[in-house]
């Protein structure tokens, strides 16, 4: 029985990344998530009170499963450049994958308190990931470092998820050498 919720869950939340990936929040409800799943509406309440739980829940399993494919991804590499360009071009890749489409849908929406602390703590997750990097280069605030290489990183996924102009490759590697120019002349 434990079994059966738990697949009826993980097809739930499928469906919601699904759902906020092709319509964002304003697809995401209960009647759509009952016809994606093959469940009675009621049923769909009995897994989550409100979209707002199925935003907590899709934040607390797919942000820590993307931030350690990022880590894995910078933890491979030796030299800090190499992990500061590995931190950057993994966040890169997965901007295409459906959890990252999703988690972007739910940030444009309208969240509860909670959903966006889990956000918040997730998006540090990530910008800890380089923090080491950084201070390794010789920078004294590793930290704003870090946090303004992630607004790079945000600015060329927001490129990418528009289908801007530019080729996706260009974006890239645009974003990839503006931050290793940018992070390798530590300030003061």
């Amino acid at each position: 029985m434990a079994e059966h919720r738990q697949l009826q869950r993980d097809a739930l939340l499928e469906a919601a990344r699904a759902l906020l990936t092709e319509g964002g929040m304003e697809a995401l409800s209960f009647p759509n998530l009952a016809r994606r799943t093959g469940l009675a509406r009621s049923s769909v309440y009995e897994y989550f009170g409100s979209r707002a739980a199925v935003v907590a829940e899709l934040c607390a399993v797919d942000f820590p499963a993307w931030a350690a494919e990022i880590a894995e991804a910078v933890a491979a590499q030796e030299s800090p450049e190499a992990r500061v360009e590995a931190y950057v071009r993994a966040q890169l890749a997965l901007a295409g994958d459906p959890r990252h489409r999703a988690v972007a849908a739910i940030s444009a929406g309208e969240l509860d308190d909670t959903a966006r602390e889990r956000i918040r703590a997730s998006h540090g997750l990530l910008v800890g990931l380089v923090v080491a990097a950084l201070a390794d280069l010789g920078h004294r605030q590793p930290g704003l470092t870090a946090v303004l290489v992630q607004g790079v990183v945000e600015a060329a996924v927001k490129r990418l998820e528009i289908g801007a102009a530019e080729d996706p490759t260009a974006i890239i590697e645009s974003a990839v050498a503006l931050v290793l120019r940018g992070v390798t002349a530590p300030t003061g």
